[in-house]
């Protein structure tokens, strides 16, 4: 009787404590869309991303200025270069990378707006229930809002604000833990023969979504 008495209480703690924040899994692949605030950007993208070697890889098309584009991204945050790579034409642009890597996670200072289902909660399998939080960005003073899963923390949707395109949204969807192809994130063979230095401004990873165009 004392035992249930015992675990009924920790239960009870478990349950007052609330969602938390909370770290993605290091391995994920899926896609995304984005779009901003003053209608400059749009895009949709694949994306590989691996914390433990701090690297994304992005395969995105879309329009920026009226203007369609496509691109091929690989930033490697740990040697501070990002490769743009033309597969049509087999050859790569390096570019200098500024800014340092960030995981996937909520802030342990977020904020906990609420808890809902996205879908149904009328049967089993009919929704996802997920946490958004919100908080400011320690760099630029801007604010954000996240959504992520209340099981495996997986990011369902983010919204930030910028001082170029005000608030930029991204959707996230079609997600998977790990990556099936390690290879994609590391330059192709291709891109160690025929590789242009590039002595322009170092990018960030907002700023690159300006260079999509």
């Amino acid at each position: 009787m004392r035992l249930l008495v015992v675990l009924g209480c920790l239960l009870a703690g478990c349950l007052a404590q609330g969602p938390q924040p909370c770290t993605s899994p290091p391995l994920l692949t899926g896609k995304l869309s984005v779009l901003t605030q003053n209608e400059k950007l749009s895009a949709y993208a694949k994306y590989l991303y691996d914390a433990l070697g701090e690297r994304m890889r992005f395969y995105e098309i879309g329009t920026y200025d009226n203007k369609s584009f496509t691109y091929d991204a690989l930033l490697l945050y740990k040697q501070a270069v990002m490769y743009e790579i033309h597969d049509h034409n087999k050859t790569c642009k390096k570019l200098p990378l500024k800014g340092e890597f960030h995981p996937m996670k909520v802030p342990d200072d977020a904020s906990l707006l609420g808890q809902v289902v996205l879908g149904s909660s009328s049967g089993p399998g009919q929704g996802v229930l997920v946490n958004t939080w919100a908080g400011e960005l320690p760099e630029s003073g801007g604010k954000y809002m996240a959504t992520v899963t209340e099981f495996g923390c997986i990011p369902v949707s983010s919204f930030v604000h910028t001082e170029k395109f005000g608030w930029v949204v991204s959707s996230l969807f079609d997600n998977t833990i790990g990556i099936t192809d390690p290879d994609l994130l590391n330059p192709p063979s291709f891109c160690l023969d025929k590789v242009s230095e590039s002595d322009g401004e170092a990018v960030d990873f907002l700023s690159l979504f300006q260079k999509m165009r």
